[in-house]
């Protein structure tokens, strides 16, 4: 259904049509807040009140503390709490070169620009063009239609031309335009803004990928380092192995050429020796490949990155562990999933708008004539406006089904809301429960590292007394290594432990960091838009209903 006016000829015909807009206007702005999309608000997710491994009674183990009221914040650089200098610098290229943080960035510009390309809906779309042609009509069509200049026609039903506008009887006209013309669809059912709403809802979380992909490389990274430094301290554990070797080689040597040891104990002493070695030499396979991989995660080729022996000091830090409901406002990856519930809830209404009637205003106006010289006189002008209503009554039920997919997609985006809120519980759970036992592990993994020194101590007495056979000692040797390696794999799993939790527990991200409707339309000085503020946005993050006209901002 269109209902459409036009003129051409009536002089008042403009002030007629504003008049008449002016009645319909307070209908329109009536109709203009009418919005179908549903109320939105955050969808419940089941919280605990506290972490199962974190609870008053439980005291605090190696790796992380009850938070304090102040002192409940991970900050920003948050591998500094591992007082380490060579992994704070690697930390500092991860945000520069990595490339994965490069192509969550290109992406977040992707959705920024779809905010800014929506929102221009919302505004008159005017152009202009200049035109000229030359025409001629056949004279042997019959009905032929003449058309000449400021529109008018002749129609001619023998054949013959008739000149029409200043034309010769030869049926060949000259035609100047200049148009200029406006349209502009008015929102009355709120889907241009409720595409722009669910756009920048979509920025939004784009903006908390790139938190979620960077925490995910620095902690990536960190463990990584972790494991390189836990692999020079087992090779520095093989190193003063095969050096005790040696010496236990050399005394089943004495012991051999003096008639009191047989070969066979220094066959055995042999191997033990060589196993060792070969053992240390084993370790560059992994502490390459590991090497390698921080190289990547810094954004350059491992061709031309190496790390220097460092020894491994197994500090963990104390992380503090807040209350699990502050938990939804500190892990950007549960923001991103949040903004795109909110997203799916506007694509609803955009849906929903698809049973209204459509509205657009148009006008046009400009100069046209047959000849150059008259192009612009003041009776060569034209002009025509009026509006379009538009309702589609029959669709086979397209609308409906579009209907149903988006009411389909939010739900899916809350139940993946939902998903992501207990994999994060999950995660802390998981950690705490690590460094807690770990902890204790430790201990009890340093005594048995001792009780083990103690045993190889009695077997080389007893060996060197002639009472025990070097079979015991070569197992007490085997036991004291075994145990040693434990300790260290402990301690190693400690820390990557500490890192995880960091990670778990956001590092240092907070809700408030996801850029505003401003900050998404904004642009530098250099006229490109400005990207995801470094610090927390001046607003809180929330979904406004219906969502705010040009100019408002998205919180």
């Amino acid at each position: 259904m269109k209902l459409k006016t036009e003129s051409t000829s009536e002089p008042r015909a403009p002030e007629s049509g504003l008049r008449a807009l002016a009645l319909f206007a307070p209908i329109l702005l009536l109709l203009s807040s009418c919005n179908p999309a549903p109320k939105y608000a955050k969808p419940p997710a089941q919280t605990p009140v506290s972490f199962k491994e974190a609870p008053p009674q439980y005291k605090e183990g190696a790796g992380w503390k009850l938070a304090q009221p102040g002192d409940d914040r991970i900050r920003g650089k948050w591998w500094e709490m591992y007082n380490d200098p060579q992994l704070n610098s690697l930390e500092e290229q991860v945000q520069i070169s990595n490339q994965t943080i490069a192509a969550a960035e290109a992406n977040f510009r992707v959705a920024r620009s779809l905010v800014v390309s929506g929102r221009a809906a919302l505004f008159p779309v005017v152009s202009a063009s200049a035109q000229y042609t030359n025409s001629r009509f056949s004279q042997t069509a019959k009905g032929a239609h003449v058309v000449g200049a400021g529109g008018g026609t002749t129609t001619t039903g023998t054949g013959s031309t008739t000149a029409v506008g200043g034309t010769s009887n030869t049926g060949v006209i000259n035609d100047f335009s200049l148009p200029i013309d406006v349209s502009y669809t008015i929102d009355l059912w709120h889907k241009i803004r409720n595409t722009v709403a669910a756009n920048a809802y979509q920025a939004q979380a784009s903006a908390a990928d790139i938190s979620t992909a960077l925490l995910s490389t620095q902690a990536e990274l960190a463990q990584d380092y972790f494991e390189v430094r836990a692999l020079d301290a087992q090779r520095t554990i093989l190193q003063e192995t095969v050096a005790n070797y040696r010496q236990t080689l050399d005394l089943t040597l004495t012991r051999f050429h003096g008639g009191i040891a047989s070969d066979e104990d220094v066959s055995q002493a042999q191997t033990q020796l060589d196993t060792a070695i070969a053992q240390q030499t084993d370790l560059g396979v992994a502490r390459a490949q590991f090497e390698h991989a921080i190289a990547v995660l810094t954004g350059k080729p491992p061709a031309g990155f190496s790390l220097a022996v460092a020894p491994f000091t197994p500090n963990p830090p104390a992380v503090p562990v807040a209350l699990p409901s502050e938990l939804l406002e500190r892990r950007p990856d549960i923001a991103a999933t949040e903004r795109r519930v909110a997203a799916a809830n506007s694509q609803i209404g955009v849906a929903k708008a698809a049973y209204y009637p459509n509205l657009t205003l148009s006008a046009s106006g400009g100069f046209q004539s047959s000849s150059f010289t008259q192009w612009f006189d003041w009776p060569s002008r034209f002009w025509s406006l009026g509006p379009t209503l538009a309702e589609t009554f029959f669709d086979a039920g397209l609308r409906r089904a579009l209907t149903q997919q988006a009411q389909a997609s939010y739900e899916a985006t809350v139940a993946n809301y939902r998903q992501t809120t207990l994999a994060a519980f999950q995660a802390v759970e998981d950690n705490l429960s690590a460094l807690r036992i770990l902890s204790q592990e430790i201990g009890e993994q340093q005594t048995a590292v001792n009780s083990a020194n103690h045993f190889l101590d009695l077997s080389l007495a007893r060996y060197k007394g002639g009472v025990d056979s070097y079979l015991n000692v070569i197992t007490a040797q085997n036991t004291v290594l075994a145990n040693r390696e434990t300790e260290l794999q402990i301690q190693l799993r400690q820390m990557t432990a500490s890192v995880s939790l960091i990670m778990a527990l956001g590092g240092g991200w907070e809700a408030p960091q996801l850029p505003n409707i401003q900050a998404l339309t904004a642009k530098n000085p250099n006229g490109s838009p400005a990207g995801p503020p470094s610090k927390p946005a001046a607003q809180p993050v929330a979904a406004p209903n219906p969502p705010p006209l040009p100019g408002a901002g998205i919180n």
